[in-house]
């Protein structure tokens, strides 16, 4: 700060001299310095003063930057004239020179910052290179690769030496970002590490497709380059990117599919002030779910979990501490009615989310009447519950397997959504579904079986080679859950559009691929319940009704008044579970239809 005051001191008193100077050159007059040196010394002093109280020299905006030219012309032009209208009343010096010397003041000043910023960053290019800093090629010549490259240059391990830029749009072809000029496009991977000497490929483009993110990684890959990306946008909740945002490329960043676009803190402040309740909150959804709810500030958030571990994990998550001493944990099974009932009249929540469920399809088939248990008589009785004290939303978290259910698991979720919609209709508040796909990294998933399977050395197994799921991050599932108490109607179900289903052998190819490690696959044949391809929508439900968000549709479900729960569970065989869920699925087509036909 005080080296900047100097300089602009500095800047007056030698632009006040030379116009002096140059105004009086040919005149045969003395020149008045007394006045001069007065008049400069007052003008330096004022725009001083207009600096310090606009914090121009503390740090209000970067060194060199447009923001600090625009701050400084403002100040400078302000005293400068005011001095000039004081003169032109006491005339100590000629009426052009402070109007001449308050231009020339800007012109040094401005040019002293942006030669300090050229040189700060021209030096700490230089210094990398110089080290044991790794060499990188940064994809991207905008404002994403123009921070990354800022914060790369400025940190003082220099793990980074960014040695060139590779860009697509021939607009920018002779750009330079901190002296760092970009030498080819995405296409010339190869070539400009074989020119520059890179090892590493940093993706700095937060809003590029997976099409374009999985050419990128193929290339540098086969170029023998490790890949890095700075993450999406929806990722990023700081308006700034910096080598800590950067990661390791992963599946999520290739599965070709367009994430969700919502903005959910406009559509969240049904949470904020209240009492939330999330069943399951120990389970990857639901230890994700508490942590984006936190964020909006609700007066109490409850998190319910029958396995005291988890509940541990997702308290540690969200708070940083993990004693288990305070409330916002619920130690209970939402198959015990009388505990469950116990703890909603107690707590009263006014929100629910219910994520509790037994989802593993192959060991549900082997146990069908564990299915029953937690997931459909656990779901009634968390339902009765929320209704006995009230709660103004209900948000039920189901599977794709609910549509045209195979499978014990689909069956029972199915029935967990009908009967959501039969309290819908006599409950004041807002009860509803939310079906969605596969969840990449939760617990149970593919990719963490197939990332197990490859950390051991092989076989991945495939069930088929023609199987196909749809994947969605659990960030993107824990905005749906949110969003549907705020968009939804009660008594139907919120379906994502999750755009082109994953052949489940390509992921596992790509996975390999990134291993590096000559692994084979093992195809083993599609298990009891097991589709070849997920469907979103059931055969008769209405498709593409989005009145609320273009990728979010409106599904009516036909509720479920009551169900034989006793025969359910005491049922002796899965081949007798799923006739009597079958018979439940019959029923509800019917009523289907028979609701068509009324319509017309």
């Amino acid at each position: 700060m005080v080296l900047a005051i100097l300089v602009d001191v500095a800047a007056w008193l030698v632009a006040y001299v030379v116009f002096i100077g140059l105004r009086l050159a040919d005149i045969d007059m003395d020149v008045p310095w007394l006045e001069v040196f007065g008049v400069a010394l007052g003008a330096a002093v004022l725009h001083v003063a207009l600096g310090l109280g606009v914090f121009l020299y503390q740090g209000r905006t970067a060194t060199g930057t447009f923001g600090q030219l625009t701050l400084l012309a403002g100040v400078t032009f302000t005293a400068g004239g005011l001095i000039s209208c004081l003169n032109m009343v006491m005339m100590w010096v000629p009426r052009s020179v402070p109007v001449a010397a308050t231009c020339a003041t800007l012109v040094l000043i401005a040019t002293a910052r942006g030669a300090w910023r050229y040189l700060r960053d021209h030096l700490a290019v230089g210094r990398p290179g110089k080290g044991t800093a790794e060499r990188v090629l940064v994809v991207g010549a905008g404002e994403a690769a123009r921070e990354l490259l800022g914060s790369m240059l400025r940190d003082p391990e220099l793990r980074w030496a960014p040695v060139g830029l590779l860009d697509d749009d021939p607009a920018k072809r002779h750009r330079r970002i901190r002296n760092v000029r970009v030498v080819g496009t995405t296409r010339d991977i190869a070539q400009a590490m074989t020119e520059t000497g890179a090892t590493a490929v940093i993706i700095a483009v937060p809003s590029a497709g997976p099409t374009v993110v999985a050419r990128i990684n193929k290339d540098a890959v086969a170029a023998g380059a490790d890949v890095l990306v700075v993450p999406s946008f929806s990722e990023l909740l700081s308006g700034h990117v910096g080598i800590r945002d950067l990661r390791d490329i992963n599946l999520h960043d290739v599965l070709g599919r367009k994430v969700l676009d919502t903005d959910v803190d406009k559509i969240a402040h049904y949470l904020t002030g209240k009492r939330v309740l999330v069943t399951g909150a120990g389970g990857s959804i639901g230890a994700e779910l508490c942590r984006q709810i936190h964020r909006y500030g609700p007066a109490q958030l409850m998190m319910l979990d029958r396995d005291e571990s988890a509940l541990h994990a997702v308290q540690l998550s969200i708070h940083g501490r993990a004693l288990l001493d305070s409330d916002d944990v619920v130690l209970c099974d939402i198959r015990d009615a009388d505990a469950l009932n116990q703890i909603f009249t107690h707590r009263r929540p006014e929100v629910v989310f219910h994520a509790a469920a037994l989802k593993h399809l192959p060991m549900l088939e082997q146990y069908p009447a564990e299915a029953v248990k937690t997931n459909v008589v656990g779901t009634l009785n968390v339902l009765q519950a929320a209704e006995a004290v009230g709660a103004e939303k209900f948000v039920n978290i189901s599977t794709d397997k609910a549509a045209n259910p195979v499978s014990i698991l689909g069956h029972s979720k199915r029935v967990a959504e009908r009967l959501t919609a039969a309290r819908a209709e006599t409950c004041e508040g807002t009860y509803l579904s939310v079906r969605f796909g596969n969840v990449l990294g939760s617990r149970g998933s593919v990719l963490t079986a197939f990332a197990k399977q490859i950390a051991d050395g092989g076989p991945v197994t495939v069930t088929h080679p023609e199987v196909t799921r749809f994947f969605m991050t659990i960030e993107e599932a824990c905005q749906l859950v949110i969003q549907a108490a705020a968009i939804g109607v009660g008594g139907e179900a919120l379906v994502l559009d999750m755009g082109d289903p994953v052949k489940i052998v390509e992921m596992a190819k790509s996975l390999i691929e990134r291993s590096g490690q000559p692994i084979e696959i093992e195809i083993t044949g599609l298990r009891d319940g097991e589709k070849l391809h997920e469907e979103l929508f059931a055969d008769h439900e209405p498709r593409n009704i989005r009145p609320r968000h273009p990728l979010v549709s409106h599904v009516p479900v036909q509720p479920l008044w009551s169900v034989d729960l006793a025969e359910l569970i005491v049922a002796s065989t899965p081949h007798d579970v799923v006739r009597e869920f079958e018979e439940l699925w019959s029923a509800d087509l019917a009523a289907a239809d028979s609701a068509d036909r009324g319509g017309r």
